[in-house]
């Protein structure tokens, strides 16, 4: 699927990319869903909690089954702001990153406010969503980082030092941009994972995560995907432990079966490049979606964000029909998910006919503002 922008897409094309858009974002929202209540738990802890096998189904996390963390709620105002930027683009006033660092102060504001302000008409659709407004406990890298207007980039980085995994968690829609391309999708992620984690091995992990899932959603195989990342980012500087961690999660492939002291080893502390080696190697390791999740989320660390990175990279490999049925179902905001897949699918596919030199749709424009 190599189509380019103001590409012509056949029906067929058109129809394999929104089963892989809706793939990638209900897989990382159900393999957040699976792995939050098990968030700063031990291995041990998870086993005595939900059985000797660990979590092995959806739990209750947040007073429910199936409710997602920060994560996903970040994911989809990423969503959100790549469509924004491409109406956008329409009136020369092009530069994502700013777009998206306002999609992501829209998020920060569902978790001051009790609810949707009706009186921002510009915030568009997704801003109104009740459920969103839900504080599901973010970091504090994310709140520093969204705390005012400023705008980390990667010249003046907000908090330098971190290394956690939650830029790499929101990047999966980055991938979805197939007809950009890879070195322009890093340049991207990177930027904006920059405003929250200024560390080049959390910024470079969501530039490496977030072209894994640009090759998959263009038809490559995960291995495959991952060996052009490698080639990404040797220019890169500070690259070389993303780069050792991706070496590291292929090689343990070949180091006999899975196993959570595996998953363990390669997600160290539960840095960035941690967690992304262990997301890759599960996906690669995976019997199937839902073994490959399990295999994530059972381990002492950030299990949430460990499901959510293996669940968007199985989703985009595998499309949305791999998901397990039954999870599905019971997932928090799967309506608004569906919902903001397809509009994605159908901007990059169409945003021609929606907003362009022949006319615009007026109701296009109101759930997805220019200002």
């Amino acid at each position: 699927m190599g189509a380019t922008a103001g590409a012509v897409w056949g029906r067929a094309e058109q129809q394999d990319f929104r089963s892989r858009v809706r793939g990638t974002l209900l897989g990382a929202a159900v393999g957040d869903a699976l792995g939050g209540p098990a968030d700063g738990l031990t291995l041990e802890e998870i086993r005595s909690s939900y059985g000797a096998e660990g979590l092995v189904d959806l739990a209750v996390g947040f007073g429910r089954r199936g409710a997602v963390t920060h994560h996903t709620q970040l994911t989809l105002f990423t969503v959100d702001g790549l469509i924004r930027a491409q109406v956008r683009r329409d009136t020369g006033a092009w530069h994502p990153p700013t777009d998206l660092h306002r999609a992501y102060l829209r998020w920060a504001a569902t978790q001051r406010d009790w609810g949707p302000d009706e009186r921002r008409e510009d915030d568009g659709w997704l801003a109104r969503e009740e459920w969103l407004y839900a504080r599901r406990d973010p970091s504090r890298a994310l709140l520093i980082g969204f705390g005012d207007t400023h705008m980390g980039t990667l010249e003046k980085p907000k908090n330098p030092g971190e290394l956690g995994p939650e830029a790499v968690a929101r990047s999966a829609p980055f991938g979805l941009l197939v007809g950009w391309e890879p070195q322009l999708v890093v340049q991207l992620a990177v930027e904006c994972a920059a405003q929250t984690h200024g560390h080049p091995t959390a910024y470079l992990s969501a530039g490496a995560y977030a072209v894994i899932v640009h090759a998959l959603a263009r038809g490559d195989s995960l291995d495959g995907a991952v060996q052009r990342a490698l080639a990404l980012l040797v220019a890169r500087p500070g690259h070389q432990p993303v780069s050792d961690a991706l070496q590291h999660a292929l090689g343990a492939v070949r180091q006999g079966m899975p196993s959570p002291a595996r998953v363990a080893e390669l997600a160290g502390d539960g840095t960035a490049d941690g967690l992304l080696a262990a997301a890759v190697y599960c996906a690669l390791v995976g019997e199937d979606v839902r073994h490959g999740l399990c295999l994530a989320v059972n381990q002492t660390g950030p299990s949430g964000a460990a499901g959510a990175l293996a669940g968007g990279l199985l989703g985009a490999l595998h499309g949305e029909t791999a998901l397990p049925p039954a999870w599905l179902a019971e997932l928090e905001g799967r309506p608004t998910i569906l919902e903001l897949a397809d509009d994605f699918a159908m901007e990059m596919t169409q945003g021609p006919a929606l907003h362009g030199p022949a006319g615009s749709s007026p109701g296009w424009l109101v759930r997805y503002p220019r200002a």
